[in-house]
This record gives structure tokens, C-alpha cells and sequence, in this order.
């Protein structure tokens, strides 16, 4: 679904270079749920907008879902963006004087979305992420685990292909950051590929593979957690 090939970049001033990424080799199955890890300034943020198609880059290709992504037009670029990728911020990016409803539709409508329609992904949406009693709350009354939920939501409501995730629960205590990371298997399990940025060990553990950025290299792409997996599959069979 997801090839990087020799992919660079380099951030460039009047009297500085920098290598963000080097020759990134890196192939993404779909269905995957896949953690990135690394210390501060590794690449990690990069290596995200990179994949969300918000940043270009100097060397190398890219092919997503088929399609080699180098050097298209922003308009194009944007077009795949809005069709397969939704993102989740460790910020939540919230609009405050907004209720939930309406957050989550905001997306639908620039994409020219009929009303009827619209409606159907939303409630489709909070339900998936259990908010259907908060349609008409602001953000502020909400918890932070909610509002990551409500965020989690809007970038479900466009139906992507890849959901990229940077610090999910990066602003959650240990009890909401598990909650987030239940919901996030759960959306994994329907078929939907993540990609998740933590510098948590234990939710890195947590996904099917763990990619480490050093220096702009990816170092160490783990085998997928063995043990992780069976839990997984018990909790499935269990719910079935």
C-alpha cells in the first residue's frame, strides 16, 4: 500500500542544511498498525508529513496505493490527501466555539458533501467512537480524552485509507491514553491502516510493528509483536 524508496530530505537556509530523512527505504502493508519511535528531532515528524503528503521531498520515490506520488501538483496531491488519509494530533485541533457536530462536519463540507450524507458518516462516526449524547457539547466541556475521540472521529468521517496519528495521547493521563489506543485497534481491526508517532514504549509495543528513526535513518523495523497479536486475536474472539 505504502513504499518509500531512497527517500531524503533536507531542510535548507542561507547558511544551513539539514538532513530531516535519509534514503528511507520503508514498505507499509494495508490493514497494518505501525508505531514510529525515536528521541526528539529524530525525523519522526517529518517522516509523518511525508507520508500525509504535506511535505515534498528532494530524492527517492514514493508510491501510494499504487500511485508514485513525486512531483505531482498540490492540487492533486490534496485530492489524494482528502480521499485517503485522515490525521490525528496530539493537540486535537478543535475548533472551540464549534459543538461536536459540527467539528466533524467541517471536512465533509469542503468536500462539497450533501447534507444527507454528512450526517450519516457523523453519526456513524461518534457512535464508533461512543459520543453520540455530546452531538450538540462545545469541546471545552468535554474530557481530553473525549476531545481526542471527537478528533479521532472527524478524521473517520472522510473514510480514509491511512490514519496517521502524531502523539495521540501525548496530553492524556495513563487511564485516557489507553482508552484512545483500544479505540485505535478497534479502528485497525475494520480494516483502516495506522500509523502512529509516540515516544511511549509500552503503546509502540502495542502495534503490530515498531519503525525507529535515528538521525533521519530509519535503524530498526521490528518483526511484528508476537504476543501482542494473540492478545489481540483472544479479544476479538472473545467479543465474537
Amino acid at each position: 500500500m505504502l513504499k518509500m524508496s531512497d527517500v531524503s530530505k533536507i531542510y535548507r537556509t542561507e547558511l544551513v542544511e539539514t538532513h530531516a530523512l535519509r534514503n528511507v527505504n520503508l514498505e507499509i502493508q494495508e490493514g497494518e498498525f505501525v508505531s514510529v519511535t525515536g528521541p526528539s528531532g529524530s525525523g519522526k515528524t517529518t517522516f509523518l508529513n511525508l507520508t500525509g503528503l504535506l511535505e515534498s521531498f528532494e530524492h527517492g520515490e514514493y508510491v501510494l496505493d499504487g500511485q508514485n506520488v513525486r512531483g505531482l501538483p498540490d492540487a492533486q496531491l490534496s485530492n489524494i490527501r482528502n480521499e485517503k488519509i485522515g490525521f490525528v494530533f496530539q493537540s486535537f485541533n478543535l475548533i472551540p466555539d464549534l459543538p461536536i457536530y459540527e467539528n466533524v462536519e467541517v471536512p465533509l463540507r469542503y468536500r462539497g458533501m450533501r447534507a444527507k450524507e454528512r450526517r450519516e458518516r457523523i453519526e456513524r462516526v461518534l457512535s464508533t467512537v461512543g459520543l453520540t449524547s455530546r452531538l450538540s457539547h462545545l469541546p471545552t466541556q468535554l474530557s481530553g480524552g473525549q476531545q481526542q475521540r471527537v478528533a479521532i472521529a472527524r478524521a473517520l468521517a472522510g473514510e480514509p485509507r491511512i490514519l496517521l496519528a502524531d502523539e495521540p495521547t501525548g496530553n492524556l493521563d495513563s487511564v485516557m491514553a489507553r482508552q484512545v489506543m483500544d479505540l485505535l485497534h478497534e479502528i485497525n481491526d475494520s480494516g483502516t491502516t495506522i500509523i502512529m508517532v509516540t515516544h511511549d514504549p509500552e503503546l509502540a509495543s502495542r502495534a503490530q510493528r515498531n519503525i525507529r528513526i535515528l538521525d533521519g535513518e530509519v535503524s530498526v523495523v521490528q518483526a511484528p509483536n508476537t504476543d501482542v497479536l494473540v492478545d489481540r486475536e483472544a479479544q476479538q474472539s472473545a467479543r465474537v
